[in-house]
C-alpha cells in the first residue's frame, strides 16, 4: 500500500482525534460529578480509577475505570470500523489514545498510568487478549490486593499471549504486535515508583486510603 498524501493525512487526522479521545480525564470528571476531592491532591496523585477508589467512593471508581477503558476501545473501533481500515493505522492509532491518557492536553500533559485506557485499545485490538488480561489483573489483584502488581504482570504478560495467541494465524499483525509491546513497556516504565514501593514494602494496597 503506497501512502499518498490523502492517506497521510488521513493517518495524521486519525491519530490526533484518538489523542484528544484518550485525554479525556474521567478520573477528574466523575470525581467532580460526585463532588469528591480532585484525585491529583490526594493519594498517589494519580487521575486514575485505583487512586479514585482512595476516596472511599466505589461507584465513582467503576465509572472512572469504565470512563478511561472506553474511550481507548472507542479510539480504535472507530479507526477500524469506520475510517482508515488497516492495521499500522490502527496501532497508531491505539498508541495515540494511550499516550492520551498518559500525557493529556487537557492536564497540562500530564496524566494517569494507562492501565484501564490500555485495556480498552486491547478490546479493539483483540478482545480475546484483553479478556484473558483482565482475568490475570483480577487474579493477581485478589492474590496480592496490590493494583499495580496486577497491572505489572498483565502488561509483562500481554506481547507474549498475543505472539502465542496469534503468531501462527493469518489474523498476525507485526503493527499490532509492536504496538503492545510498546504500550506494555510504557505501562511498566510508568510503574516504576510503584515497582520501587513494592520491592520495599510500602506499596498501598487496594482500597487503601492514602493521605
Amino acid at each position: 500500500m503506497s501512502l499518498t498524501p490523502t492517506l497521510i493525512l488521513a493517518y495524521v487526522f486519525a491519530i490526533f482525534i484518538a489523542y484528544l479521545m484518550g485525554s479525556i480525564p474521567f478520573a477528574i470528571l466523575v470525581s467532580r460529578l460526585f463532588g469528591l476531592q480532585d484525585p491529583r491532591h490526594f493519594g498517589s496523585g494519580n487521575p486514575g480509577a485505583t487512586n479514585v477508589l482512595r476516596s472511599g467512593n466505589k461507584k465513582a471508581a467503576i465509572l472512572t475505570l469504565i470512563g478511561d477503558a472506553f474511550k481507548g476501545w472507542l479510539a480504535v473501533f472507530i479507526t477500524s470500523q469506520f475510517f482508515v481500515q488497516d492495521n499500522l493505522s490502527i496501532s497508531l492509532v491505539a498508541v495515540a489514545a494511550f499516550l492520551g491518557h498518559v500525557y493529556s492536553i487537557f492536564l497540562g500533559f500530564k496524566g494517569g498510568k494507562g492501565v484501564a485506557t490500555g485495556i480498552g485499545v486491547l478490546l479493539g485490538l483483540d478482545p480475546s487478549l484483553a479478556l484473558i488480561l483482565i482475568v490475570i489483573w483480577l487474579l493477581v489483584a485478589l492474590l496480592f490486593k496490590y493494583s499495580s502488581l496486577a497491572a505489572l504482570v498483565a502488561a509483562a504478560s500481554a506481547p507474549f499471549l498475543y505472539l502465542t495467541l496469534n503468531f501462527s494465524s493469518p489474523s498476525f499483525s507485526s503493527e499490532i504486535f509492536v504496538a503492545i509491546a510498546f504500550i506494555s513497556l510504557f505501562l511498566i516504565y510508568k510503574h516504576k515508583k510503584n515497582i520501587h514501593n513494592l520491592l520495599i514494602g510500602k506499596e498501598s494496597k487496594i482500597g487503601q486510603k492514602k493521605k
